[in-house]
């Protein structure tokens, strides 16, 4: 199970991290619940660096009856998932907070980019005198072909 130099606490039985304990992996990520003969066996936690979460009963170091909880409290449903689909496209803030009038939600961020009125929105920046401006700021480009042909075919405004 670990990484080499990867820190832990937890018991060692045999040279192996038995009992309650907490792994901590390279990437910041933690796991904290019970081990046996060095794997993650029982129930357990793995908290994810960016704040999202993984509930588990893990049998020698297997997954199951998982429940995923991303950073924003939404929780995964492996079945009748119904998030971001056709039948309801609202981010998970709107279905927490609702709508706020007059401002439109681009991402599930709180607080999105504005669109420039009269101008197409193309999801990750807007299509504006020919230059496509991304949200970010950092780069304003003329679309490539695949993009000109989208806006041309959906005509967004």
């Amino acid at each position: 199970m670990a990484f080499h130099g990867s820190p832990f606490q937890a018991t060692i039985v045999n040279k192996r991290i038995e009992g309650s304990g907490r792994y901590t992996f390279p990437n910041g990520n933690i796991y904290v619940g019970e081990l046996k003969d060095g794997h993650f066996h029982g129930k357990g936690t793995i908290y994810f660096a960016d704040g999202g979460k993984l509930e588990a009963k893990w049998t020698h170091g297997i997954a199951s009856e998982e429940k995923l909880t991303f950073a924003d409290g939404l929780e995964y449903k492996d079945q009748d998932w119904d998030y971001c689909t056709l039948q309801d496209r609202r981010f998970y803030q709107e279905r927490v907070r609702g709508f706020v009038p007059g401002e439109p939600q681009l991402s599930n961020d709180e607080k999105s980019a504005a669109v420039p009125i009269t101008t197409d929105d193309f999801g990750y920046g807007y299509y504006a005198d020919g230059q496509l401006n991304l949200f970010d700021g950092t780069r304003v480009r003329e679309p490539q072909l695949d993009e000109k042909v989208w806006l041309a075919t959906q005509q967004v405004k």
